[in-house]
């Protein structure tokens, strides 16, 4: 198991900036938390939280994500990542993050200095002008927004996306189909899937990773 095969975990946390995106263009951010069970090829690896609070157009993120995977008894690879994000208007003006990706450690700062947003990442700077956005699964509005840049929360680096709107269909929850829209984010290191039901929940994600392995999150 090498490094890149989980490195999507640490895409956004809660992620992970648009910057044609304007803080009066969006929609009501929503709350909640949301705890799910990671699986690699169906066999669990861990979990991932994520806790959306705040009031008015502010919000505060935080995501931690724990995977161990284990071959024969032994470990494999060890992942652990935690974020927490200061969000504005639709548009984050503070990020914070370090990571542990199998013994290999790094860190992101990053904050809205006047009009710019400014990015710390293990030695590397850079100032970004407009709206920045992570790679906000929580948000069911990131397709609407048509933003084509998202801040990776573990590496600091801008990425270049493309949000569309895909089929609808079903996906497990707590032992039970649901009715569910899927999402589609590509260009990114591994394309991802977020799944949301009618109501606008998150209720899952999918992606494809290294050596074309299945990455799966499920509420349990």
């Amino acid at each position: 198991m090498t490094r890149a095969a989980l490195a999507l975990a640490a895409i956004g946390f809660a992620a992970l900036g648009a910057t044609a995106v304007h803080a009066a263009e969006t929609p009501a951010l929503p709350t909640g938390e949301w705890r799910f069970e990671v699986m690699l090829d169906g066999t669990p690896i861990g979990e991932h939280r994520f806790s959306v609070t705040g009031q008015g157009d502010q919000r505060q993120v935080v995501s931690d994500a724990r995977f161990d995977v284990r071959l024969l008894g032994f470990s494999a690879y060890r992942y652990r990542h935690r974020a927490t994000e200061q969000w504005l208007g639709g548009c984050l003006v503070a990020l914070e993050s370090s990571t542990d990706d199998d013994g290999k450690p790094s860190r992101v700062q990053a904050r809205r200095e006047g009009d710019a947003f400014d990015i710390k990442a293990d030695g590397r700077t850079e100032a970004v002008k407009g709206c920045v956005m992570s790679f906000a699964y929580w948000n069911p509005a990131l397709q609407a927004l048509n933003q084509g840049k998202l801040l990776n929360a573990q590496t600091g680096k801008l990425e270049t996306v493309q949000v569309q709107r895909g089929s609808a269909g079903s996906v497990e929850v707590r032992g039970k189909p649901v009715a569910a829209t899927e999402f589609r984010i590509s260009g990114a290191a591994q394309p991802i899937e977020l799944w949301f039901s009618p109501k606008g929940d998150w209720i899952g994600l999918d992606s494809t990773v290294a050596g074309g392995r299945k990455l799966t999150y499920r509420l349990p």
